[in-house]
């Protein structure tokens, strides 16, 4: 974790820092853009010059929070964005642990002279960062900025919108407080942001209640597209580039789709198969419950990682080769699914 030990350093360097820089992972998700836009109001308000910059576009569903018309995204103003980089006095690294989430920020990144502070919940942190508060117990990056802010001796001075997007992200990466990593702690943080203004009614319609009427044809393609191995109590789904075209796909849509293969009954593990012609990869996310390690799978075969329960990963092969590695590979694992 690290994070006691530093405290006192991380405060001289936010009492010293002109420019702070706010950095949420390639593809933002909603615990990213929480924690990214929860920490800029937290520094701003604190009379501090934040800014976040988030590598590429992320879902309209996420457009809403509290601050987000202050958000850069880098893939639209790259040059403006390496300078603010390159002038920066401290640079958060927000819901990641390697530098080669971010995208094409990598070398900006890597040339800055900043400072740089990581907040994540992944496993297995890389050491780019000169302080880093990592634990993969927690069930998101943002309880553990709340637990960060407060470590700051800064709880009492968490906003309505603070509370707004710390809610956001924790309610996202929790499945809204189903997943395992939510824990009795969890909900004693979300209970007082609710207590600091956090509209959860509110938020939870903001974020799951806008489909377009594409996206639910979409998940009816996906859902026809269902495939169930019985034999390894696992089932997958897979969307190819003409499929998400027809139903005029955008960034976002997708976002749960796996999710429906894992509320099979018997079903341990859930993945989905997404192709990207634009970047000629796979996409793929996997889902499991119980011990089965998804983040060990996908780092082990498909170039990912993430969480015991919760993974992604990629591959450069098609969509048909890349489903038929992944059914090659499930025999190695019958064992530990049918347990």
């Amino acid at each position: 974790m690290m994070i006691e030990q530093s405290i006192l350093e991380i405060t001289a360097e936010l009492a010293n820092a002109r420019n702070i820089i706010i950095v949420p992972h390639k593809g933002p998700d909603g615990d990213a853009m929480g924690a990214s836009l929860g920490l800029w109001h937290f520094l701003k308000d604190k009379g501090h010059n934040p800014q976040v910059i988030a590598p590429n576009n992320y879902p309209d569903f996420l457009k809403w929070l509290p601050g987000n018309d202050q958000v850069i995204v880098y893939e639209n103003e790259e040059e403006h964005c390496r300078k603010l980089i390159n002038d920066a006095d401290l640079i958060f690294t927000l819901d990641f642990n390697e530098l080669s989430r971010a995208g094409n920020m990598v070398e900006p990144l890597k040339a800055a002279r900043a400072v740089f502070i990581m907040i994540d919940h992944h496993q297995e942190p890389t050491d780019y960062a000169m302080h880093t508060y990592s634990d993969a117990e927690m069930s998101s990056t943002c309880e553990m900025l709340y637990h960060f802010i407060e470590k700051l001796r800064g709880k009492n001075q968490i906003t309505p919108e603070i509370a707004t997007c710390i809610y956001t992200g924790i309610m996202t990466d929790t499945g809204s407080f189903r997943y395992s990593a939510t824990s009795s702690l969890t909900h004693t943080v979300v209970a007082d942001l609710i207590e600091r203004g956090a509209q959860n009614t509110q938020i939870h319609n903001n974020v799951f209640d806008t489909n377009s009427e594409n996206r639910l044809q979409l998940l009816g393609t996906a859902l026809n597209n269902l495939k169930v191995i019985k034999e390894y109590n696992t089932a997958y789904i897979s969307l190819n580039q003409e499929e998400l075209d027809r139903n005029n796909f955008k960034k976002g849509d997708t976002e749960g789709f796996v999710n429906y293969g894992l509320s099979l009954k018997g079903i341990v593990l859930a993945v989905i198969f997404i192709e990207n012609t634009q970047e000629n990869i796979i996409k793929i996310s996997f889902r499991s419950k119980a011990n089965f390690d998804v983040n060990k799978f996908a780092r082990a075969h498909f170039n990912g990682g993430g969480h015991i329960n919760a993974a992604g990963g990629k591959s450069t092969i098609s969509l048909p080769q890349t489903i038929k590695k992944f059914e090659e590979i499930l025999p190695q694992y019958r064992e530990e699914l049918i347990s």
